[in-house]
């Protein structure tokens, strides 16, 4: 590696905020699908299973953040507040600010397709770098990493939600649809905790599913999850 290059991920992992131990783990994190270590029949070179981790890793430290944070807050409210922080657009807004585009590793096809500014692959890859984070020095580095970049966004919303669902039916009746309705797909878990997911349908609209362990908890967050595709957030 460059001296330059060296300054460049020196650099790339102040902003992060964690410099790791294991500099494969970060250059994986960073390798797109499309790039030629990943493309051949060894895919695990690329990003995907550190992305796989990082995204479940992401989500139990934001939602312990939400349940310190909120204290007066209901499920449904957390439910909520975890799905707008963790979703797609977040990520991708979290990788832009770490400006990790310049960095990733891609095919010259997907690169002059400007993947490099996908929200899909930002996002992809910002979950990556958790997961990367976690395995390099284990959970409390990777509580740091996001605790860094998250917590800002966490304590800027800090006014209740609006019921999500309230929110999609007002939705509907301002385009003349008829009202949504909410359909289980499936229930897990012990009876002293379930784990729902529901599916918010609306005619000529693709559904989106939210989980929890109470129905009305997944309802809120699959309606969460349709005003936030929409950008028309509670």
């Amino acid at each position: 590696m460059t001296k330059k290059a060296k300054l460049e991920l020196a650099a790339l992992e102040a902003r992060i905020g964690h410099t790791f131990g294991d500099h494969s783990l970060l250059a994986r994190a960073l390798t797109h699908l499309s790039a030629p270590v990943a493309a051949g029949a060894d895919r695990t070179q690329s990003y995907q299973r550190l992305e796989f981790l990082g995204d479940r890793v992401l989500g139990v430290v934001v939602a312990d953040m939400l349940y310190l944070g909120f204290p007066q807050a209901s499920e449904g409210e957390l439910s909520m507040r975890l799905a707008k922080l963790v979703r797609r657009e977040t990520c991708a807004a979290v990788a832009v600010e770490w400006d990790v585009g310049p960095h990733v590793a891609m095919g010259q096809g997907e690169a002059r397709a400007g993947g490099r500014k996908k929200a899909a692959i930002l996002a992809d890859v910002c979950e990556a770098i958790i997961g990367a984070a976690f395995l390099d020095a284990g959970f409390e580095a990777a509580r740091a990493v996001v605790a860094r970049s998250w917590r800002p966004r966490m304590d800027a919303d800090i006014s209740p939600e609006r019921d999500a669902k309230t929110a999609v039916q007002e939705w509907a009746q301002a385009r003349a649809l008829a009202a949504p309705r909410y359909v289980e797909l499936s229930r897990s878990g012990p009876a002293h905790a379930p784990h729902f997911v529901m599916q918010v349908l609306l005619d000529g609209y693709e559904p989106e599913s939210g989980e929890a362990s109470s129905k009305r908890a997944a309802e809120q967050a699959a309606a969460q999850a349709f005003l936030a595709r929409r950008g028309a957030g509670a």
